[in-house]
Parts: structure tokens; sequence; C-alpha cells
């Protein structure tokens, strides 16, 4: 299914998901020493995403959006732009946020409802 004329998203994601992520992030961050930091952007990203819906023109939804990527996907991905954050000194991390949107962007797919 695609996105047609006359079709919108709406995104259902909440404020209180929202902290509850940021929340058990935080603590991951904590606990690993900051290498969190490198999954983090795909599970922060994808979550709003998997909220979302097609509405058709009269505001019915009529399908969901799902980012269909694997964990074993994120961490070779992860483990890349780690490596290359360090050889930059923390600046290729900027750039990783837009590689990941890119990623999960070109994962996602309509599922009908």
């Amino acid at each position: 299914m695609t996105i047609g004329v006359g079709q919108r998203l709406r995104c259902d994601f909440s404020l209180a998901e929202g902290l509850g992520q940021f929340l058990i992030w935080l603590v991951l961050v904590l606990v690993t020493f900051g290498l969190a930091l490198f999954v983090l952007p795909y599970y922060f990203l994808k979550a709003p995403i998997n909220k979302t819906y097609v509405l058709d023109s009269q505001g019915n939804a009529v399908a969901r959006l799902s980012v269909e990527v694997g964990f074993a996907d994120i961490l070779g991905h992860a483990i890349i732009w780690l490596v290359l954050t360090i050889l930059t000194l923390g600046l290729a991390y900027f750039v990783y946020w837009q590689s990941v949107v890119k990623r999960l962007m070109n994962a996602t797919v309509t599922v009908p409802l």
C-alpha cells in the first residue's frame, strides 16, 4: 500500500511514551558508559514511526507504518559508526543520526488494518 492523494499521516505517540523511553535510555546510557548511544537513534526514532497511521480522505485509519529493521542490522551499522565517531573525535555522531533516519525510512512499510 502506498500513500496516495488525499491521504494523511497521524502519529499517536504520546508524551508519556516519549518520557518513558527517555528514562529507559538514560539508564541504559549510564549503565553502558555511553555505548548505548549508538543504538539509541534507531529505537528513539522507530517508536513514533511505528505509532503512525495512514488516514484516508475521511480521516479513517486504513494502514499503519511499520519499521522492519532487525537488531543485527542495527548492530552492524552502529559498530561502523562507532569506529567513525572515535576516528573523528565525536563529529561523525551528528551525521550518524541522518544516516539512521534514512535507513529507517527505507525500511518502513505500510501494513493494512
